[in-house]
């Protein structure tokens, strides 16, 4: 049988994937620290939370390509009161696209903006997603680099040498994942240009936008639009409702170009009608009462990011670099091994974390954990990460080696 090339992917179970399965299996004790699922990690959810999927309207089929009305005007309700801005974002309804995730609504706008082999500058260190997705739409990924120096930020001129005559749009995280970066005001000067001068496109994500660690700190949405730029902006419940399992997200346009893409867009989500009439009368509902998960998120997190920095403060040989937002954070530790050895090391002892490589990091030196995790097992896991890094696989001292 023969199958398509962009589906040539390696399925194996890697080792590391094997050892922690057989772990779980075993019935041994596994610190996860790499918790991403909030309807796993103890948050209590409103009792009548599915009373929203009883409207007795949704039993009317009415396919609406863009999605129904009354749900995109809750989103754009959405930006316009969000109390995280320091203003809202004024969006009508018709420029917003429902989808089931923003995985669905990248796949809308790659097929939009790209032709086979066009290109897409993506940050690193970032989620590996991105590259899923590409390979299913035929499109290229180009990293563009994210530096550290007293924080994160974008590096203008590594974007400006990734970008070619295939280039069509830049994306970027904002927070991003799993760095924390906020895109600061003038880095959306600096993509602006970028843009304006290579005709480029700019699609932003801000799935966590609500979780800025410092409320005075929290950005503007880029729905409110960049001036002379193509903007698509995605997001959706599984992170501001912690609902991942409801399949409601958007995309919302703006900027140049708007009219137009918004038509091809329909055509596009009419293709595939993919959005259930259910999910969509509850969307209201539920982004209205989005704030007390939020707020649970919120207390876990800042918690969690509290004990790592209490038992940090006896290690000189790891440091945390500096997170704005989201909900994990990334550990420096001491190079002296790869990192999937360190991760296989720390399994061994009952902790399970991401080696910094699955994020585009070097593969070794860094290590990358959720801050979303219970925080007795958080407590638990970062214990026995710090006794294991203390001394390394000979047993010596490790102290100062960062």
């Amino acid at each position: 049988m023969k199958f398509s090339e962009r589906t040539n992917w390696n399925t194996e179970e890697t080792e590391l994937a094997r050892a922690h399965r057989q772990r779980v299996e075993a019935g041994l004790p596994v610190a996860d620290l790499t918790a991403s699922n909030p309807t796993r990690c103890g948050f209590r959810y409103p009792g009548d939370l599915l009373d929203a999927l009883r409207n007795p309207k949704a039993l009317d089929y009415d396919p609406q390509p863009r999605g129904l009305v009354r749900a995109r005007e809750a989103v754009c309700g959405y930006y316009a009161d969000h109390g995280s801005m320091r203003s809202g974002a004024m969006v009508a309804p018709d420029q917003v696209i429902l989808t089931t995730s923003t995985s669905e609504a990248y796949s809308y706008l790659f097929r939009l903006l790209c032709d086979p082999g066009s290109e897409i500058l993506v940050p690193q260190p970032g989620y590996p997603l991105f590259d899923f997705l590409a390979a299913l739409d035929d499109v290229r990924l180009k990293p563009a680099p994210l530096v550290y120096d007293h924080g994160w930020q974008i590096d203008p001129e590594g974007f400006r040498r990734a970008i070619t005559p295939a280039t069509r749009a830049i994306v970027i995280v904002h927070p991003n994942n799993p760095t924390g970066h906020f895109t600061k005001p003038w880095e959306a000067r600096e993509l602006a240009g970028l843009c304006r001068g290579h005709g480029l496109s700019l699609i932003v994500d801000e799935v966590f936008l609500d979780y800025a660690l410092d409320p005075g700190g929290r950005l503007s949405s880029f729905a409110a639009g960049l001036e002379g730029v193509p903007v698509y902006t995605v997001s959706g419940l599984s992170k501001i409702a912690g609902l991942p399992q409801m399949k409601a997200a958007w995309l919302v346009a703006t900027g140049p170009g708007r009219a137009a893409a918004l038509d091809r867009l329909e055509v596009i989500a009419d293709t595939f009608l993919s959005m259930n009439a259910p999910v969509q009368w509850a969307i209201p509902a539920w982004l209205a009462g989005r704030h007390g998960m939020q707020e649970q998120i919120r207390a876990r997190v800042a918690a969690n990011l509290a004990e790592l920095d209490r038992q940090l403060a006896g290690h000189d040989s790891v440091r945390r670099l500096e997170v704005e937002g989201g909900w994990y954070a990334v550990l420096r530790i001491p190079a002296i091994g790869q990192d999937e050895a360190t991760v296989r090391r720390l399994l061994d002892r009952g902790v399970w974390v991401h080696p910094g490589y699955f994020f585009g990091m070097a593969r070794s030196g860094w290590l990358v954990v959720s801050l979303l995790t219970a925080e007795c097992e958080f407590r638990t896991g970062v214990t026995t990460i710090f006794n294991s890094l203390g001394t390394d696989q000979e047993g010596n001292s490790t102290e100062g080696l960062v």
